[in-house]
């Protein structure tokens, strides 16, 4: 469980990785904060490097 401070760094990188995906593509907006999360996991907790690994997600991601 992360503390509320990481909690909103993660939701923060996410949405800022993810302005450009529709609503409707929730497939790849999880894969996305999937990977975000398991970099954190393993003690990742910088900003920059974040969203790197998020936006390394989005492009490997599938279109709808």
């Amino acid at each position: 469980m992360f503390s509320p401070d990481v909690t909103a760094l993660l939701r923060s990188v996410l949405d800022e990785v993810c302005a450009e995906v529709s609503i409707h593509e929730t497939a790849k907006k999880a894969l996305v904060a999937a990977k975000i999360l398991e970099s954190a996991s393993k003690g990742e907790l910088d900003a920059d490097n974040l969203r790197s690994v998020g936006r390394r997600a989005l492009g490997t991601a599938p279109s709808v």
